[in-house]
């Protein structure tokens, strides 16, 4: 039996001690439950298409132990309508360049790439993430870029950690929970790196 099929035959009780199972099989970190019907895990330290490969992986994963737990897993950006948060799947990005001395920098003229081809990435960044996008619940609106430090309303997030050391990442939280990560890792890299404005 593969080290997969012992994981999912856990004698677990509780479908998201399974999910963490499984998660830190791939490799992962953990997960960070945010309510009953709603968590996240992040994938740290993915290196270009490992990334998009770890998501696909974890769905995959997710979708089996919740088929076998009998319950249903949606990764659209706002399931159901109402007042709270929708389901984004925030990336985190640098280059080296950016992890350097000065790359604070180089992270401020991406980020400026970024807001010229705003309207290019949300056309892709998942289906439905109109009506996650609203201005509210740690979003920016749809229609409207902007950045900042340690600001949860904006379309590109950058920690206090960056801007005290001048350098690091940033995170794009744009995209939906049901982005396809290949698309929207591709398209950072090529308006930050490759764009000529």
């Amino acid at each position: 039996m593969s080290l997969l099929n012992d994981l999912i035959n856990l004698n677990l009780s509780d479908v998201t001690e399974k999910i963490i199972a499984e998660y830190i099989w791939i490799g992962g970190s953990g997960m960070d439950l945010r309510s009953k019907a709603r968590c996240e895990f992040p994938s740290l330290g993915s290196v270009g298409i490992s990334a998009g490969d770890q998501l696909w992986v974890a769905r995959y994963i997710l979708e089996r132990i919740t088929e076998i737990a009998g319950v249903v897993v949606s990764f659209d950006p706002k399931p159901i309508q109402g007042d709270w948060n929708g389901a984004g799947a925030h990336t985190n990005y640098s280059t080296k360049s950016m992890r350097e001395d000065g790359g604070y920098e180089i992270i401020k003229k991406a980020i400026e790439k970024l807001g010229l081809r705003h309207k290019h990435h949300i056309a892709a960044y998942g289906e439905g993430n109109e009506r996650r996008l609203t201005g509210k619940h740690e979003t920016a609106d749809i229609n409207t870029f902007l950045w900042g430090v340690a600001n949860r309303g904006a379309s590109i997030r950058v920690g206090r950690d960056t801007e005290k050391e001048g350098k690091g990442y940033f995170e794009d939280r744009r995209p939906a929970s049901n982005m396809d990560p290949y698309v929207v890792t591709s398209m950072i890299a090529e308006t930050t790196i490759l764009w000529k404005p």
